[in-house]
């Protein structure tokens, strides 16, 4: 009779039975876990990039033997920075710097004709109607999907009919072929820029010309700053497709690392180079060699992270 009415009492008021209390810490084993694994996770995969860095970093403050006998962290001196430094400048006569002129040069040019096509092309095939828009959309998916590697053969094979192997072109011709940065400014424009604000420009009078350039290209600014750093990356650390087409003294600053490395002694001690390479000039040639990226990716953070959130309406 009494457990009835404790019962009907519970019902009645609403009234559960009461949980156990929290740990001392305020989270249960299984949630520290959880944290713990995910703190180790993430402490394992910084490690694991930064250290390379790090060691990279220090490597062109010693000599050959500092870096091969002693501690791999231990720095060196500035005066050694200075020879390594002069010794991979006079490298065949200042070579390192054709190469970084020759990298420049493709990557830049690439980048202007590549922004040039494909956000005119991305805004084509979101915001307008023709005939032929769908098949050309498929075709760019599918081309995106298709590695660059596959396409090296008869790129050079188109190349050599037209007898531009050698040339600058060679390079910045495929590099400006950019089919992802079509697709992402398609993406963008066919879900961010308002079809009817372009309506009511072309309302006014405005000229389809005269829309893209005043209205869609300027609220365009976070997927340009995005096509253009994923271009100039991957145009800057490209090395199969020049390697094929640019040979020698024409070849970029990619290509010409891995001649650095078939000079240095302890990655070739069989061959017979007239000129050889220290393992700390080759570091401070892979620092020359990043820097430029690193450098773009700084500047163009700071306009994305400020132009995802600026101008424009959504549909």
């Amino acid at each position: 009779m009494t457990d009835l009415r404790t019962r009907d009492l519970r019902t009645v008021t609403g009234s559960r039975t009461p949980r156990r209390p929290a740990p001392a810490g305020g989270i249960s084993p299984g949630r520290w876990i959880g944290k713990a694994t995910s703190v180790l996770v993430i402490v394992t995969f910084v490690l694991f990039f930064t250290v390379p860095l790090v060691w990279l970093l220090i490597a062109p403050t010693k000599d050959a033997r500092q870096l091969l006998l002693d501690h791999p962290f231990s720095v060196g001196t500035f005066e050694q920075l200075a020879e390594n430094f002069q010794s991979l400048a006079g490298y065949q006569g200042g070579l390192i710097w054709t190469w970084l002129g020759n990298s420049v040069t493709y990557s830049v040019g690439a980048l202007v004709i590549t922004l040039l096509i494909s956000v005119p092309a991305g805004y084509a095939l979101a915001l307008t109607e023709f005939r032929g828009r769908r098949l050309l959309l498929a075709t760019t998916l599918i081309v995106m999907l298709i590695p660059n590697t596959a396409l090296v053969l008869p790129i050079f094979l188109e190349l050599s009919a037209v007898r531009l192997i050698g040339s600058p072109l060679a390079v910045i011709l495929p590099f400006s072929f950019f089919p992802f940065g079509v697709y992402l400014t398609y993406i963008y424009f066919s879900t961010t820029i308002s079809k009817d604000l372009l309506d009511a420009a072309r309302i006014d009078g405005a000229s389809e010309l005269r829309v893209f350039g005043t209205i869609a290209l300027p609220l365009a600014t976070p997927v340009i700053a995005l096509v253009g750093f994923f271009s100039f990356t991957g145009n800057w650390n490209n090395y199969f497709l020049p390697f094929v087409t640019v040979p020698g003294r024409n070849a970029p600053l990619q290509v010409g690392l891995a001649e650095l490395l078939s000079n240095v002694p302890q990655f070739n001690p069989t061959g017979a180079a007239s000129t050889t390479i220290q393992l700390p000039a080759l570091a401070l040639a892979t620092l020359l060699a990043v820097a430029p990226v690193l450098i773009v990716f700084l500047f163009s953070q700071r306009f994305l992270v400020s132009g995802m959130t600026a101008g424009g309406t959504k549909e």
